[in-house]
């Protein structure tokens, strides 16, 4: 069974900590597919995770849903 985080992210909402300019989120046009990439940005930085080390990142940067300064609340 999924996580609420997990879920919450598979549907679109964007972890993230503004102060620190870090973020984590699954793009519109990965969600409802199997193997899904998630992006991860950090200041400058982006990268692509899989789902599993988007939770990972979400878990121990202590990550909460917030607003993304491109997209928003959500990537849909």
């Amino acid at each position: 069974m999924a996580s609420l985080v997990e879920s919450e992210l598979k549907s679109g909402i964007i972890f993230g900590d503004a102060e620190n300019a870090e973020y984590v989120y699954m793009p519109a046009s990965e969600i409802g597919i199997e193997n899904p990439v998630c992006v991860y940005e950090m200041g400058d930085m982006r990268d692509d995770v899989d789902v599993k080390e988007a939770l990972r990142l979400i878990r121990t940067r202590s990550l909460r849903p917030s607003a993304h300064p491109r997209l928003g609340e959500s990537s849909c």
